[in-house]
């Protein structure tokens, strides 16, 4: 079971280790941590991830390609090698999962036209630029694409392809084994849910990120 996941500078290290968590639990299961260099990568927050391939590295055909989201997902929409390389892996992957905005830069790849596909919620309007169909949903199966909706979404998008993977019964010993049974002490998690004050506040902090990330999008849609 060969997972490819692109990790890069800025990248929110939940995206990707949300969904480490679950896959690296299948049966047999290699994870190869992608980048174009194996020097090592600091999440937005600072957290340092270090890849073990590059682009360039030989890699089997891949069960499923990992694409997450996070800050630095903006300059990959217009970095063609990060583009061209995800075009050529996912011509040979079983499924591609995206996390958060990583559904930005499967977007500007064109890997999303005539899909369904979620996305973080400050960005779900920007999917229908590259041809996408926005669907305002946690977690999107549309045929070999999984989307999940932002940072945490990546742990439900990912048992549901454990379970697309191998089988419900291995799915729910994954979740078992992870004791994921969240209970969140405050009801806050959607922009439906949020008191108004918070989620202006949210979307006040991102605008800059928000209109940078659409001027992206126009281009490459």
């Amino acid at each position: 079971m060969h997972i490819g996941a692109l990790i890069f500078p800025g990248i929110d290290q939940m995206d990707f280790t949300g969904p480490f968590e679950v896959l690296a639990r299948l049966p047999e299961a290699k994870v190869h941590i992608i980048w174009k260099d194996l020097a090592p990568v600091r999440d937005t927050l600072g957290l340092i991830l270090i890849p073990n391939a590059t682009f360039d590295t030989a890699l089997p055909p891949l069960d499923v390609l990992l694409v997450p989201g996070g800050r630095g997902q903006l300059p990959l929409m217009d970095d063609e090698p990060v583009l061209e390389w995800l075009r050529s892996a996912a011509a040979n992957t079983r499924y591609i999962l995206s996390v958060c905005t990583g559904a930005l830069t499967l977007g500007a790849a064109g890997l999303l036209r005539g899909r369904r596909a979620t996305t973080h919620w400050n960005s779900l309007h920007l999917l229908s630029y590259f041809g996408a169909i926005p669907e305002d949903a946690r977690v999107v199966v549309d045929g070999s694409v999984v989307s999940t909706a932002g940072v945490s979404a990546g742990i439900d998008g990912s048992l549901r392809l454990a379970a697309l993977l191998s089988s419900d019964e291995v799915a729910q010993r994954i979740q078992l084994e992870m004791q994921y049974a969240p209970e969140p002490p405050f009801f806050s998690g959607t922009p439906a849910q949020a008191p108004e004050r918070i989620l202006e506040s949210a979307r006040h902090d991102a605008a800059l990120l928000t209109a940078a990330r659409l001027e992206a999008a126009r281009r490459r849609g």
